[in-house]
């Protein structure tokens, strides 16, 4: 399961965080120390998938702002994939297999009814005597990833845990069959080391949004592609962050005793990717909930007779309003360069993986903050000293439905983070530019192996 990119980075374990403040505060420090991610070599230009499917010239690369589309051939899947990914993470980090104590999966891509992924990747540890690893599989769409997640920050800050790590893991295969939906596919996995005393502590406020819905579904057993609902499922997770925007501003300001939250509160927004025109509505859908809620922010200043319009519709009568889409998309241009674009990287090249999607979008950001940088005298910048504080609101979610709203904060060096993953080399050596007929024969291996 190993590449040969595993022995080009070994980092050393950081430091303890400090202690920070409510209601970013967590009396442990819980959260990512590491991560990890796999991608496959294999990958096809949007702009070559146009092309192919006839669709018009900036229909995908414009239209859905993508830029690649990562996809697997005949000899992987989600096993090796997700595989991959943890024993580099271990082998990048010095990480004995023996001092993890809970391993728990996010994927929705299936080879076996009842078999997890998970106890296949039990492989790593049982060779070296770790048989006691707590967590499987969690399966809901896009969301497995971040459920993963929860779950072992929650064993982490038990009186059950035991003083090991824990990892997560989330990773997919994303096939669509011919039709508008093939282009917002992708592959990638990504694992993470969970612990105390962590340099990204998860903030303790969080909001929930959990209803019954079929804007995307997989009731074929016989087969890998869904049933989309594509229009549904845009406004099923609009729907969703207004729901747990909402739940999370009132939880946020109940723990700060009444200071207002609003996107100014935070420094960068990570969203869950399936495209990325899809991220653009959702920071403009996040801006109109400030308005609704605090009119008064010096962002509307001067925009009162534009917005005059907006002020007393419902907000769950404006998912096809294009006019609100429109204005607040405009106004949000700024916000998006400098809260969301730099989380872009990774969903824009890999495409749409599905648990792992929101993952990718912060490995992108925390590698955009050390990114080599000087000063006006042109000396070199401490990358991490301008990272450490910076706060970060995360949406997850995933279709049928299930979404989650919930905080990081820097609290120590990820420099280490940034060093390891090796982004802008791996992206550089490691898609191979495919004909889309290339492409077409390679997915349907994966479907129908011989």
């Amino acid at each position: 399961c190993l590449d040969s990119r595993t022995d080009r980075t070994r980092v050393a374990m950081p430091p303890g965080a400090d202690a920070i403040i409510k209601p970013f505060h967590s009396p442990k420090g819980v959260g990512i120390h590491a991560m990890e991610i796999y991608f496959p070599r294999n990958s096809v230009k949007q702009s070559d998938l146009e092309t192919y499917m006839k669709a018009g010239t900036g229909k995908f690369t414009i239209g859905l702002g993508q830029q690649n589309m990562a996809f697997c051939n005949d000899i992987e899947d989600i096993n090796s994939v997700c595989m991959t990914a943890v024993a580099n993470l271990m082998e990048k980090y010095n990480i004995a297999p023996t001092d993890i104590g809970r391993l728990e999966v996010g994927t929705e891509t299936l080879i076996d009814k009842s078999k997890s992924v998970k106890s296949t990747l039990c492989q790593l540890f049982n060779e070296h005597g770790n048989f006691d690893l707590e967590g499987v599989d969690n399966i809901n769409a896009c969301y497995g990833g971040t459920a993963a997640l929860l779950n072992t920050l929650s064993w982490v800050e038990s009186s059950a845990w035991d003083g090991r790590y824990g990892i997560v893991v989330c990773g997919d295969i994303a096939v669509y069959e011919d039709g508008p939906a093939r282009p917002t596919g992708g592959c990638a996995a990504v694992a993470m080391l969970i612990g105390r005393d962590a340099p990204i502590v998860v903030g303790p406020v969080r909001a929930s949004h959990m209803e019954d819905a079929y804007d995307f579904y997989k009731p074929r057993l016989d087969s890998e592609y869904p049933t989309v609902f594509g229009h549904e499922s845009n406004v099923c997770y609009l729907r969703a962050l207004d729901g747990c925007y909402h739940r999370f501003t009132h939880k946020f300001e109940h723990a700060a005793r009444g200071h207002r939250f609003h996107l100014g509160e935070v420094d960068h927004v990570v969203l869950h990717s399936p495209y990325n025109k899809l991220v653009k509505k959702s920071g403009a859908r996040m801006l109109y909930n400030d308005f609704v809620r605090y009119p008064d922010l010096p962002i509307f200043k001067g925009h009162e007779k534009t917005l005059e319009a907006f002020a007393k519709l419902l907000p769950e009568k404006t998912y096809e309003n294009r006019d609100l889409e429109k204005v607040f998309t405009e106004l949000a241009r700024p916000m998006y360069k400098n809260k969301v674009q730099s989380s872009v990287l990774l969903p824009q090249e890999l495409g749409n993986s599905y648990t792992a999607s929101m993952y990718t979008g912060l490995l992108s950001l925390i590698c955009s903050w050390h990114k080599p940088q000087v000063d006006a005298n042109g000396e070199p910048v401490d990358t991490n000293a301008l990272a450490h504080g910076k706060k970060v609101l995360m949406f997850s979610f995933g279709s049928g439905l299930a979404a989650t709203m919930f905080t990081l904060k820097v609290a120590g060096d990820t420099s280490h983070i940034a060093e390891a993953s090796e982004l802008e080399l791996r992206l550089k050596e490691d898609p191979v530019s495919a004909m889309c007929e290339v492409s077409e024969l390679e997915l349907r291996l994966t479907e129908d192996p011989v």
